[in-house]
């Protein structure tokens, strides 16, 4: 087991601190970021498929009407 004898020594891991606190920060801001990302592709998907819904709509009444 690794014991510490000071905040420092925590944080230098063992002279891994630089991989394990930046793994970490990386690891925290990818699932900080990701659900901002989902949400906007939702709503983008969203906008999406509802323009492709009035369009098809629009032709299928130009067909009818011909």
């Amino acid at each position: 087991m690794i014991h510490w004898n000071s905040i420092s020594d925590f944080l230098a891991m063992g002279g891994y601190g630089f991989y394990v606190w930046g793994s970490f920060g990386a690891t925290v801001l990818i699932m900080a970021i990701e659900p901002i990302v989902v949400a906007r592709n939702r709503k983008t998907t969203i906008a999406r498929l509802k323009r492709q819904l009035r369009a098809d709509a629009r032709a299928e009444n130009r067909n009818a009407a011909e």
